[in-house]
């Protein structure tokens, strides 16, 4: 779902760009695990060159051979740690830098994980390594989105703030009246707008289908998240 939810974030904020600039962008997933959320905005963005990095070997493989299955052009799957930092990455900055990084970083918060989904739920150098590796993957006014844990919101916030703003948030709440799970954090490198809290996505309405309308479609790919 977070996954799904991101890709569909990711193509609203690009659906924003005209034709004219639309052409040859560029994207990068940040810990792109065995390619969900990319091959989803591929899917989505047909001509957007995409690249991921992913650290464990494992992953980028599965990542590769569903690049090959899905039949998908022009996206790219890179080793690489980003704890080490963008500088020591083999990969270009891009128009777009969005992630879905593990949302824990304190090992001690959960009951630790079997060690294959280790690397999914711990992020070991901590969530500012994430973000400080999209500031520097952004391209001068370019996009970076993130979908992470309610709860880090201040901290994402924070962390990106010394070289980003016009910042939107859209929460993601399981039911209308229950608090917000998930925060889709969207920020412009160097950006200068006000900050924006959107209305949420709300995911289940209780009734005889699983998800609401809403995000059926986005699911479904029927729809983008909108960033309007």
């Amino acid at each position: 779902m977070d996954g799904a939810l991101l890709a569909a974030a990711c193509a609203g904020a690009l659906a924003e760009r005209s034709p004219q600039r639309s052409k040859a962008l560029s994207g990068l997933e940040l810990g792109c695990g065995a390619g969900g959320a990319l091959l989803s905005l591929k899917w989505r963005c047909e001509g957007l060159h995409l690249t991921g990095i992913e650290r464990e070997s494992l992953y980028a493989d599965l990542a590769r051979d569903n690049v090959l299955l899905n039949g998908m052009h022009n996206v790219e799957i890179a080793n690489g740690d980003i704890g080490l930092g963008f500088a020591a990455a083999s990969v270009e900055r891009a128009d777009l830098v969005f992630s879905n990084p593990p949302y824990f970083d304190d090992p001690e918060t959960l009951r630790a994980p079997a060690a294959a989904k280790r690397p999914a739920w711990i992020a070991d150098d901590g969530l500012q390594a994430w973000l400080d590796f999209a500031l520097a993957a952004a391209k001068d006014g370019g996009d970076i989105v993130f979908i992470h844990r309610a709860d880090r919101l201040g901290d994402i916030l924070g962390g990106l703030s010394s070289k980003a703003g016009s910042f939107q948030i859209r929460p993601v709440q399981p039911f209308g009246d229950a608090d917000a799970k998930r925060v889709i954090v969207r920020a412009k490198r160097l950006g200068k707008a006000p900050l924006r809290l959107l209305p949420p996505l709300v995911l289940h309405d209780g009734g005889v289908r699983k998800h609401t309308d809403a995000v059926e479609a986005i699911l479904r790919g029927d729809a983008v998240l909108s960033w309007a």
